[in-house]
């Protein structure tokens, strides 16, 4: 009896998910190239990466040597990944070497964001081994912000008054270092990365898994402050800080079968997913705890990071809750309320992301990290969904 009540049960599991909405993947990658196609005709200086949208509606450009510059290339690296076209790939090799100076900048922890972004998925596609000398002396520049007597990367100069902050944001570049340790073989990218991924989730996160976005440091590594820079307030969730941590364990936990990693993503995770802020559509308000909800901003972008980790999560866990959540995000993300019309949004694919509502920067605009991890959440849905 036992084990019919188990295969019954297993049925209607089944059935439950394959009743969710599905995401077309095709169609939105169709779209995604016909868009793309469009900002690479209209963005054709290799010094000036797409960003976002100004507040008069004009596209907003970055340097290189702004964070989110290896987003770009890293986008097209997933539509060639795609569609095996030679024509994406031109594109995104074009793309990721206007970014190689970078690999010399030691005054960011971002590194990870601007070189593995680009060059990693790159040298995964298309093993390019100038790709992987690149990235392995960008490694070495993000290892010299490593303090071993505080035992974490440092992330800003400063902030406020405080000389040692570090930002949750930061856990996302240790998958940089860890690719790095392997493919060097120098252990000192990986133990620093443990170490690092350690102390925060020692000291980053409160009792209901929920993280703050700065923990400031002394020089002997004790915590002096626990803050906010781009959040609603020092004790809120800010929403795309609860999607890096959620990446960012789950991504220790592939690279180091740390059960402990993979235990807190799922902390997280329910943290997101049992949040009485979380809307209906699962697009989380850009700070879950925003003090004028309903009437927030929605930030497309936390969606879109907590999707592809979510998705990541359930081919380790094979917990449902992780995929449906997931697949919610992504439909939703895939509808008119978030994915543009083709030719408007200045060629971006995401509407409705925020970048800082504190500091009035990027509040309610397409984002280009919205686009890179939205792309990744499609592929990966593609690859294991039900």
């Amino acid at each position: 009896m036992k084990a019919i009540f188990l295969t019954i049960n297993c049925l209607l599991t089944t059935l439950s998910l394959q009743a969710q909405p599905k995401v077309d993947v095709q169609k939105e990658m169709e779209f995604a190239k016909a868009q793309y196609e469009l900002m690479l005709e209209a963005n054709t200086d290799l010094s000036r990466f797409p960003q976002s949208v100004k507040k008069e509606g004009t596209l907003d450009t970055r340097t290189s040597d702004w964070w989110c510059s290896g987003f770009f290339g890293g986008s097209l690296w997933y539509l060639y990944e795609y569609t095996k076209d030679d024509k994406w790939k031109e594109a995104a090799d074009k793309w990721t070497m206007a970014v190689e100076k970078e690999k010399y900048n030691t005054t960011t922890h971002d590194l990870g964001f601007m070189l593995y972004c680009s060059f990693g998925n790159g040298y995964r596609l298309i093993k390019n081994e100038k790709y992987k000398d690149i990235m392995l002396v960008g490694a070495e520049s993000l290892a010299t912000r490593f303090n071993p007597k505080i035992g974490l990367i440092k992330s800003w100069e400063e902030f406020k008054r405080f000389d040692y902050p570090v930002i949750i944001d930061n856990m996302m570049n240790l998958e940089f270092l860890l690719w790095a340790a392997k493919a060097s073989g120098n252990s000192k990218f990986y133990d620093l990365s443990i170490t690092h991924a350690d102390n925060t989730l020692k000291n980053h996160f409160r009792k209901d898994y929920s993280s703050y976005h700065v923990v400031c440091y002394d020089r002997t590594g004790n915590v002096l402050a626990k803050k906010t820079n781009q959040g609603a307030a020092d004790e809120s969730a800010w929403a795309r800080g609860q999607a890096w941590a959620l990446y960012g364990y789950t991504m220790m936990y592939r690279a180091t079968g740390d059960k402990k990693y993979l235990n807190q993503a799922k902390n997280i995770a329910k943290f997101i997913a049992n949040h009485p802020n979380l809307p209906s559509d699962k697009i989380p308000y850009w700070d879950f705890n925003a003090p004028n909800i309903p009437n927030e901003e929605r930030d497309a972008s936390a969606a879109a990071i907590t999707a592809s980790a979510l998705l990541e999560m359930y081919s380790y866990t094979n917990d449902n809750a992780h995929y449906r959540l997931a697949e919610e995000m992504l439909v939703s993300l895939s509808s008119k309320a978030y994915t543009a019309n083709l030719g408007e949004n200045n060629y971006f694919l995401l509407k409705h992301s925020v970048g800082s509502k504190p500091y009035k920067s990027e509040v309610n605009t397409p984002i280009i990290y919205a686009d890179y991890y939205y792309l990744e959440a499609l592929l990966r849905y593609s690859k294991i969904r039900l």
